[in-house]
């Protein structure tokens, strides 16, 4: 069936059993400039397709009949590259999955904002045709090997503005708060960053460092009503595969899966990556920016200049687990997915209860938490021997990946986490002004 060169890219179907909705949504379409078409079913909205060949198609799940996921299907048998967007009243984040595993654009819930609708609308118009260039994730990216007289060195190159090829799902548990929930991964155009959202609300979050609330045992952002919790090992993927533009779905906490950002890395390798704009300028590290105590032995994190983005981590708990210390060198996303990604969450058994009295760690199972007892780790075998050090380093990856553009710096870390981590890109924050 010819459908590429019959679309009206200006034509709009909204297929809704409520004709309320229906005439609202029409309203500010109309206002748009749009021609609007409207179905109350799914037979007249197949029927309308076929005859019409609209551009986008709006419709609702509830319908009597023919649901909108049913139609959906049938949507996508037909005429594949025809973008969907999927509205419910009565929706969750199993059904916003379903929906974006069958091919739709986005799914938004009722009520909702008609301005939202715009925003996704635009979206999903500017997204077609499908963006070109894809890779997998796996380029050297901006950093390549020069010769300097006789040493290897790294020559670095300016990052490019990508995002991911097409919209993909996963779903899981959030650690801390214990409930199912699940990601939505969606392309956005050059120059968006990487913003996180919820299926029941219009409102994003940036994935910037003013809006980080609290630092407790996970990084979590709060911006406009809506909170994003654990945020770091995803962040840290996108860096890893320097993403620099994506909208992330969620619902109020990112799941934890295995613990680590290996199924995240498996999960960008099945979209695809896209380069798709102009350069992205690095932060460069002027000089040294620290917190703590340089000499001491306590906590200490600075960044200092140097020729690409670099963390050494210098980890002390007491037996069984005792010193650890690792350097990591981003060269490249294959480096990331070795070296960093598959270290997981690990944490001690004395500590459950306080963390149950807290309300965290709710969702920690055996499979996704390397857990630590008076002889050692009690669940699993280790990845790494120095597994630990490795998932600090990943923290970090995560954590400095909120000033919203790549870093050229060394940082030195020594029994620190998210609080400081957050304290010193505050500060950097301030010196570079990225406001």
């Amino acid at each position: 069936m010819e459908t590429q060169n019959t679309v009206n890219e200006r034509t709009i179907l909204v297929v809704d059993d409520e004709a309320g909705v229906r005439q609202s949504v029409r309203g500010v379409l109309a206002d748009e400039g749009f021609r609007v078409l409207e179905a109350e079913d799914g037979r007249g909205a197949l029927q309308l397709i076929t005859a019409e060949q609209p551009g986008l198609v709006i419709l609702d799940i509830w319908m009597p009949e023919m649901d909108g996921i049913e139609l959906l299907r049938r949507i996508r048998d037909s005429y594949p590259g025809m973008p969907v967007i999927v509205i419910s009243g009565h929706g969750n984040i199993e059904t916003a999955v379903t929906a974006t595993k069958l091919g739709a654009f986005d799914f938004i819930e009722k009520p909702f904002s008609l301005d939202g609708l715009l925003q996704v609308v635009d979206r999903a118009l500017e997204a077609q045709p499908p963006l070109t260039g894809v890779g997998t994730g796996t380029e050297l990216g901006s950093a390549k090997l020069a010769v300097v007289g006789d040493q290897l060195a790294l020559r670095h190159e300016v990052w490019t503005q990508r995002t991911i090829a097409r919209s993909v799902v996963v779903n899981g548990q959030g650690l801390h708060s214990g409930i199912r929930t699940g990601l939505i991964l969606q392309p956005l155009p050059p120059g968006s960053g990487v913003v996180f959202g919820s299926i029941s609300a219009p409102a994003t979050i940036p994935a910037r460092v003013e809006y980080v609330d609290s630092t407790g045992y996970a990084t979590r952002l709060y911006h406009d009503g809506i909170s994003a919790q654990t945020v770091e090992h995803l962040l840290a993927t996108l860096h890893g595969y320097r993403i620099t533009d994506l909208l992330v779905k969620m619902q109020g906490e990112v799941p934890i899966l295995d613990g680590s950002a290996s199924e995240f890395c498996t999960l960008i390798d099945s979209a695809g990556t896209v380069d798709h704009g102009g350069p992205v300028d690095e932060i460069v590290i002027d000089r040294r920016y620290e917190i703590g105590d340089r000499e001491g032995d306590g906590k200490y994190l600075a960044i200092e200049p140097a020729d690409n983005f670099a963390v050494n981590y210098q980890l002390s708990y007491p037996p069984p687990v005792g010193d650890q210390e690792f350097t990591f060198n981003f060269t490249d996303t294959e480096s990331f997915k070795r070296e960093i990604a598959p270290a997981r969450t690990f944490g001690f058994i004395q500590e459950i209860e306080y963390l149950e009295k807290q309300g965290l760690a709710s969702g920690g199972r055996l499979h996704n938490f390397i857990l630590i007892g008076e002889n050692g780790v009690v669940n699993t075998p280790l990845r790494f021997e120095d597994e630990f050090v490795r998932h600090k380093i990943l923290d970090i990856f995560g954590d400095f990946y909120l000033l919203g553009r790549p870093l050229r710096g060394r940082v030195t870390a020594r029994k620190t986490g998210h609080s400081e981590n957050i304290a010193l890109l505050r500060m950097l924050r301030e010196r570079f002004e990225l406001h």
